[in-house]
This record gives C-alpha cells, sequence and structure tokens, in this order.
C-alpha cells in the first residue's frame, strides 16, 4: 500500500503551524504496518480515550483477520485445506460474502481466494526472500482456480451460534490484506463517532480516511512518490473521504533486475509489471472499505485497462502511475490533486 505522509513530524509541521491548536495524535504497529490517528478539537483525556479505542478495534481486527498466524481465518483456511468446516463469528461471515461479491463485480481481478499463490511467492510473511516460486506450484494452483465463490456456509449446528464456512474447493485460501484496512477505517469512523468525536484522521499504512476537518479547513495529506523520497501531490481529504493506495514499492523483492510486487495478478499467477502505484478517493458509505478494495482490480488492469476497470468498480476519482512515471488519472480526480513537481508528466482522461 502506498504510505500516505501523516508521520507525526509531518502533521505537526504541516497542520499545526505554531503548535497550539488542539490536536491529540498516537501511533502504533497493527496490520504490519504503522496506524496514525489525529484527533482534533477535543479535550487531551477525551482524545486519548477515543485514540485507544480505536487502536483496540484494529487489534480485534489484527487478531481476527490474519491469514497467515492464528486468527478466525486462517482457522478457516486450515479447515478448508483439511475438507472441513469452521465455526465463523456472524461479522466475519458477512466480511467473506462481501469480499465475494467485490470479487465477482472486480470479475475476479479482486480475488481473495488466491492466498495459496501469495504464500507461494513469499509474501506471507514480514520479509521476503528474492527467490521465484516453483513454476509446477504456480501452474497447479492456477489449474485449481480458487474463487470466493467455492466458499459455502450452513446454519449454525445444534446449541452453537455461529454458522459454519468452508469450500468445495480445497486450494482456497483466503487472504483479506486488499479488504481488512479498509473496513477497519469504516470501523475507527464509528468507533470515533460512539464516542462522539467529530474530527479525525486515521491513517493505516496508506489508506486514509477523513473524519469531520482539521479546524475551520479540511485535512491535508499528502501521497508519496513511488520511486523517490516526498509527495508527488497533496490534497485536501474531506469529511466521509477516503484515500487507498496500492504500490510495488512497500512489499516486494528484487531478482536481476526486476521488481517483484506483491499484488498478483489471479490469471496468470504473476506480479503484476508495468504499474508503480493506484490511488482511489472514495466517499460516503463504506468509503474506507471502497477505497482499499477497488485499488487492486485498477492496479492489475494497467495502464491500457485502468479506466475501464475504475467504472467497473463504480468509482471516479482515480490515478495510476506507469512504469515510467507518467500519471493516468480521471478528470475530476486531477481537479483535487496539486502536484509537487510541475514537470510529472499527467494524463487525464474523462
Amino acid at each position: 500500500m502506498m504510505r500516505i505522509l501523516v508521520s507525526m513530524l509531518a502533521v505537526l509541521s504541516l497542520l499545526t503551524g505554531c503548535g497550539k491548536e488542539p490536536l491529540y495524535q498516537e501511533q502504533a504497529y497493527v496490520f504490519g504496518t504503522i496506524v496514525e490517528v489525529s484527533i482534533y478539537g477535543e479535550e487531551e483525556a477525551k482524545a486519548r480515550q477515543g485514540a485507544a479505542a480505536v487502536m483496540t478495534e484494529f487489534q480485534r481486527l489484527h487478531d481476527m483477520l490474519h491469514a497467515w498466524q492464528p486468527s478466525a481465518l486462517s482457522a478457516i483456511n486450515e479447515a478448508i485445506a483439511q475438507g472441513k468446516t469452521q465455526a465463523a463469528t456472524s461479522e466475519l461471515v458477512f466480511l467473506l460474502q462481501d469480499a465475494e461479491q467485490f470479487s465477482i463485480q472486480s470479475g475476479g481481478t479482486f480475488n481473495p481466494a488466491i492466498g495459496g499463490l501469495i504464500k507461494a511467492w513469499g509474501f506471507q510473511s514480514d520479509t521476503f526472500q528474492p527467490v521465484l516460486p516453483d513454476e509446477k506450484k504456480i501452474a497447479a494452483l492456477l489449474k485449481a482456480n480458487p474463487q470466493m465463490t467455492d466458499m459455502f456456509y450452513q446454519p449454525a449446528v445444534s446449541g452453537a451460534s455461529e454458522e459454519q464456512v468452508g469450500s468445495k474447493n480445497p486450494a482456497v485460501m483466503i487472504d483479506l490484506g486488499g479488504f481488512a484496512k479498509g473496513y477497519a477505517l469504516d470501523r475507527a469512523v464509528e468507533v470515533l463517532k460512539s464516542q462522539n468525536i467529530s474530527n479525525a484522521l486515521i491513517n493505516i499504512g496508506g489508506n486514509v480516511i477523513a473524519l469531520g476537518t482539521h479546524g475551520k479547513r479540511p485535512w491535508h495529506i499528502g501521497i508519496q512518490h513511488p520511486r523517490k523520497p516526498g509527495a508527488i501531490a497533496t490534497l485536501e481529504l474531506r469529511d466521509g473521504e477516503a484515500v487507498g493506495t496500492s504500490g510495488d514499492y512497500q512489499r516486494y523483492f528484487e531478482l536481476d533486475g526486476k521488481r517483484y510486487c506483491h499484488l498478483l495478478d489471479p490469471r496468470s499467477g504473476q506480479p503484476v509489471q508495468g504499474v508503480q502505484a493506484v490511488t482511489v478517493l472514495a466517499r460516503g458509505e463504506r468509503a474506507g472499505l471502497l477505497s482499499d478494495v477497488t485499488s487492486k482490480p485498477i492496479f492489475i488492469a494497467g495502464a491500457s485497462g485502468w479506466r475501464t476497470a475504475v467504472r467497473s468498480m463504480h468509482q471516479t476519482d482515480a490515478l495510476l502511475i506507469d512504469a515510467d512515471g507518467k500519471v493516468h488519472l480521471t478528470e475530476s480526480m486531477l481537479k483535487r490533486l496539486d502536484f509537487s513537481d510541475s514537470k510529472t508528466v499527467v494524463v487525464p482522461v474523462p
């Protein structure tokens, strides 16, 4: 995911000016990345309590949705591999079924069922080795064709409250890495609203959502350049808007001068080439989730098909940075951005 430049120092210098405004910030490491909560206009005690509640919720979701460490999701994957079913909460069932609908909408390019491919490439790990996977293993997984539509759900057994989850395809291994952070952003907004906090910015390693404003103006964020330090562009993020980015520069390895990123094309089983990053600006209900999920099909579609993918995912504001650093973006997205370098090559489309 693209790292939005909302580090503590950046926020303090960019947003608070003299440093006297009531801005409370807290950081933690969850979902395998730095998460940051900034709350504006509240007494410190209330802001601290709100931020702590968000962090607690993030940890709960991390513990539920981790793809390879012990979690409710990994228990489902283990059961599927053994041809069994596994009990799951109504929340987890909803998330799996929701992910299935997004997978169908994307034509299968958003496919959380390909955890086996992600594991084969070595990306279900905190560190990555520059080693190519066994070609026969990749071919076998492609032939097995794991899909979210392979999942099935059974009513709770007598005396139990949880549904049973399974798959008719034992090759299904669910990895919600392209889904969980966006869902967590929306949950964070719900948590803060429940505590009567109206103005906040939540950042999960590049997935960002705005609640309210920063004083009398919107929140300001920067979108990092995928190949050098600093932001390629900045924008004002308004109440209820979220930004999600998929990039080839955080989870990747290089071998023989070629970059292999964690974003795989489910159709080929190979890391996507020719794209450095994709950013989606979403708004309204479930903005966090939409910004996260929809960036994946657009990234996989590449420079030749990205605009069609934006439409198929029912979005309007998006950009794609190709292998040469050229920025392809919708005209509506262009209107929201302030590019840091006037020499940036920008190609707007309707």
